[in-house]
């Protein structure tokens, strides 16, 4: 996926300190723990290593290109790896297709490029390309949805990480703030549907949760600014979420939709860059 602490990676999306180590040098090393961890517990690229090669070979090429086209430079190669791994882990094609992997990627660089206001891009890549994916091609392509609650020790590696990650980026408060949102509405919806507490907080143990978290819902580059805006963000993007998520339970959307395949992603491209575009709109508008 491609920046925040996601694309904090995955875009480039957090700004490189002044001094010290590039922060998108930790939100790299974030992903890769995903990354090992996942393959080596449930095998999330799967026994091919085709499908990871081909994604993130497509980011590295496409951000190359643009990034020189939009600069004159070529740029670093760390959004790339962020965005391609993010999309090989997410990704999952029908059968063995690989155009997924590369659409998934060529998009996510793209959109850094095209879908921009007064001169800062508005979706967070991975976000955008993986919401754009379930949208165009339903039935060739769905997301990874492993869960890891089984495995206390496994998580607690990338939590423990990821928060390091968060806080160097100085975007912590998103990341704890959003898991606290997501448990208050997973509770709400335990009052519709008469699910457990439990079962409704299980798909936060997941990769996707992890990657949507730790870089997405926190890429600096495309959340509001000011604490209090970006808190009104999250609590209307977690809303989203638990209404997609109600939808469903009552059969109000259908198990095929693709805002079920992946509601907090799709609640993030819904809500997020719409915001986004309306608070950079009042402050050019103002200036």
């Amino acid at each position: 996926m491609s920046t925040a602490a996601s694309e904090t990676a995955s875009t480039g999306s957090t700004a490189a300190p002044k001094r010290g180590i590039d922060a998108r040098w930790f939100s790299a090393t974030l992903l890769t723990v995903i990354l090992f961890v996942g393959q080596w517990k449930f095998q999330i690229l799967g026994d091919d290593y085709t499908g990871w090669l081909t994604a993130l070979g497509s980011a590295v090429i496409t951000e190359f290109v643009f990034h020189w086209l939009h600069t004159g430079k070529l740029g670093s190669p760390l959004s790339a790896y962020i965005s391609g791994n993010s999309v090989a882990i997410l990704v999952k094609p029908q059968g063995s297709l690989l155009w997924p992997y590369v659409i998934g990627s060529v998009l996510a660089i793209l959109s850094k490029y095209v879908l921009r206001y007064d001169k800062k891009h508005l979706y967070n890549p991975t976000n955008f390309s993986i919401c754009a994916l379930l949208l165009l091609a339903p039935g060739a392509v769905s997301i990874l949805s492993h869960q890891w609650g089984n495995d206390p020790a496994m998580i607690a590696v990338i939590w423990t990480v990821g928060l390091l990650v968060v806080t160097r980026a100085k975007v912590v408060h998103l990341t704890v703030g959003y898991l606290v949102l997501f448990a208050f509405f997973a509770w709400v919806r335990t009052l519709f549907n008469g699910q457990s507490l439990g079962t409704e907080l299980a798909p936060v143990t997941g990769p996707m949760y992890q990657l949507f978290m730790f870089f997405m819902v926190t890429d600096p580059k495309t959340i509001v600014s000011g604490r209090k805006q970006q808190f009104g963000v999250l609590f209307l993007i977690a809303l989203s979420e638990c209404l997609i998520r109600i939808g469903a339970d009552r059969e109000w959307l259908s198990t095929d939709n693709p805002l079920c395949i992946a509601p907090p992603m799709f609640a993030l491209f819904i809500v997020g860059a719409p915001l986004f575009w309306l608070q950079l709109w009042r402050q050019k508008k103002a200036a």
